[in-house]
């Protein structure tokens, strides 16, 4: 019998008070260091640099930006150099050596508007093949970077002409389990889901869950295909199950009323792929694990193999806040450490218990 103790509890460790609008929070790879993200109220960008020790966010570094910054992401840096990418207000990815942070190490104007999201794949060891970055825009393009690449995408996913642009909310890459395969999944404001298949530089899926995409997450980068999480405006999200694509159905899906309101993020406990939390517009978390079902796929009326979908259970909820909470880390190296920032502007350091039991 489960008793409320033996479930996890969510701890807020430490509260930090900011004094600008902070976008995205990031732990530094191996470190207890972590990096905030946005914009002072001047309409300049700031990206601040915190250490925990002793029960305390230490201020290390912070440097001011030109442009307003709105997301970033390690995933396409070694373990030794751990630079951060991020994009701005500006439509720029900047690539940053957070040691001497004063001028990029890697910079291009990436969007004629604001870059919306970025994700990294290929580096920290996770993920074979190149290192490479993706951003989507509100300019409606996803494109993809090699930041040993000057200047022009290696890939850029872009309306054909006379077709609306969407404003691109979220990208995610997945599957790149070996040198050549490698997928990206982006989400739209509309509803949108896209799944782009690099390797065949093809649109492989896509579909629409009637509400706009605000994150989008593959359970790992690494790995042959396996869950896809997408959250919704209206308090809604989605697991796919990615393993079985059906030639009309598509992925089977399961979708769960999480929030009263937004879903703004949704990560994978990297230590465990079952387990992800999700971030809400009424600063409350919700912690969930994805229970598979008896067989993943069955046959249909034609003999083709379809997709089942598993069930999602809620392990544990927390409001730390009356404002939206619009980013959410989790520690690569410490299990249960995380990293949260919110619309009330304050950064958290939480704790989750019992993850190795769940």
């Amino acid at each position: 019998m489960s008793t409320p103790l033996s479930k996890p509890q969510i701890i807020a460790h430490i509260q930090k008070s900011l004094n600008y609008t902070v976008f995205d929070s990031k732990w530094i790879p191996s470190s207890a260091k972590f990096v905030c993200l946005g914009n002072f109220p001047r309409g300049t960008g700031v990206m601040q640099i915190y250490e925990v020790q002793h029960g305390e966010a230490q201020l290390v570094k912070e440097v001011e930006k030109p442009k307003p910054i709105k997301c970033g992401t390690f995933g396409a840096t070694s373990l030794q150099q751990r630079h951060i990418a991020t994009g701005d207000f500006d439509g720029n990815l900047n690539i940053w050596n957070l040691e001497t942070p004063d001028v990029p190490v890697y910079t291009v104007k990436a969007h004629k508007e604001i870059v919306n999201s970025i994700d990294g794949v290929g580096g920290l060891g996770i993920g074979d093949g190149a290192p490479e970055i993706v951003t989507g825009s509100r300019d409606g393009t996803v494109k993809v970077w090699d930041p040993r690449q000057k200047e022009s995408p290696v890939a850029n996913m872009e309306p054909v002409e006379g077709e609306t642009k969407r404003d691109c909310w979220t990208v995610a890459f997945g599957h790149a389990f070996n040198d050549e395969d490698r997928c990206v999944c982006a989400g739209y404001d509309n509803g949108d889901i896209k799944l782009f298949d690099l390797r065949n530089m093809s649109l492989r899926w896509e579909t629409n869950i009637r509400n706009g995409v605000c994150c989008v997450e593959f359970d790992r980068k690494d790995i042959n295909m396996n869950k896809l999480v997408a959250t919704s405006l209206e308090g809604k999200f989605h697991v796919f199950d990615m393993r079985t694509q059906h030639p009309t159905k598509g992925f089977a899906s399961v979708s769960e009323k999480a929030h009263k309101s937004t879903v703004w993020q949704v990560r994978h406990l990297p230590q465990n792929r079952d387990i992800f939390m999700t971030a809400g517009g009424a600063g409350n978390l919700h912690l969930w694990k994805y229970e598979y079902p008896a067989q993943r796929s069955k046959k249909d009326s034609d003999d083709v193999d379809v997709g089942v979908a598993g069930s999602v259970n809620l392990l544990q909820n927390v409001t730390l806040s009356t404002q939206p909470i619009a980013s959410l880390d989790w520690s690569p190296d410490k299990q249960g450490l995380c990293v949260c920032s919110g619309f009330d502007q304050s950064v958290r350091v939480l704790i989750v218990t019992k993850l190795n039991v769940v």
